[in-house]
């Protein structure tokens, strides 16, 4: 049987306690799923911010080691993105996906010097850029004989401050051969909606439907207790307690 992916977590580590909380929340709830292959997922920098003034993260070397903690303390593993090269050493004994940011998709050495790790290397398609595009993405990492590739949709640029999912987006790269992941919270996201991103979060879990009803291979959901109160992407962020709906979602799909 193949297992479904599950990517979730809060955005950005704000605090050793939310990481905890969130994991300590999602873990006995996943643990229901047999089917279920689940990854923690949070930034430990979010280096792309609308604003200057605006959370960045607590500092690389103290993010880590709270995510450190936290796969040794739960036995859970880890996805989390990064953004340079010398970041990657950084992360890699961490991390068990190390993830590409949507914009950084074409850049050629970050994907390469990720795959060289040969941990599972999932790269966010572009809002710029056609499903067709991430085929390329892909055969970066397998350059380096690491064929453990992953693609996420995330939504296309819509005019100014608006995504849309195209879902033969998601048909056309599972043809290349990938797992592909839906990312169904920054779909649902309004990027540079004034000072920081907005969102529209009444459609996470109606596109999560729509994305299972097409045969993803997995979900990415990002989580908090208080998405209005979140560091990052505070409007699209899916309340923590109504993640269990997801989990329902996702195993009417998978029941006999």
């Amino acid at each position: 049987m193949n297992m479904f992916k599950l990517i979730a977590g809060p955005c950005v580590i704000e605090s050793y306690e939310l990481l905890e909380e969130v994991v300590e929340t999602l873990l006995p709830l996943v643990s229901k799923y047999d089917f279920i292959d689940f990854y923690f997922k949070s930034s430990y920098k979010k280096a792309n911010r609308t604003s200057a003034g605006t959370f960045t993260g607590l500092g690389d070397e103290l993010a880590i080691s709270y995510l450190a903690k936290i796969k040794e303390k739960y036995k859970v593993k880890i996805c989390t993105d990064v953004h340079t090269n010398e970041e990657i050493d950084l992360i890699k004994d961490v991390a068990d996906i190390i993830q590409i940011p949507a914009f950084l998709s074409r850049q050629t050495e970050l994907i390469v010097k990720a795959a060289e790790t040969g941990k599972i290397v999932n790269i966010k398609k572009g809002q710029f850029l056609s499903p067709n595009e991430m085929e390329k993405a892909a055969k970066k990492a397998i350059s380096t004989g690491n064929d453990n590739v992953w693609l996420t949709e995330r939504g296309t640029f819509f005019g100014y401050h608006d995504l849309v999912v195209d879902f033969r987006s998601l048909i056309i790269m599972k043809n290349f051969g990938y797992p592909v992941i839906y990312d169904a919270t920054h779909s649902v996201q309004r990027p540079s909606f004034g000072e920081i991103s907005g969102g529209q979060p009444e459609f996470i879990l109606p596109l999560a439907k729509a994305a299972l009803a097409v045969g993803v291979n997995g979900l990415f959901i990002e989580t908090h207790p208080n998405p209005p109160m979140a560091f990052s992407d505070s409007a699209s962020q899916l309340p923590l307690n109504r993640f269990g709906e997801i989990l329902e979602i996702i195993n009417r799909f998978f029941e006999k």
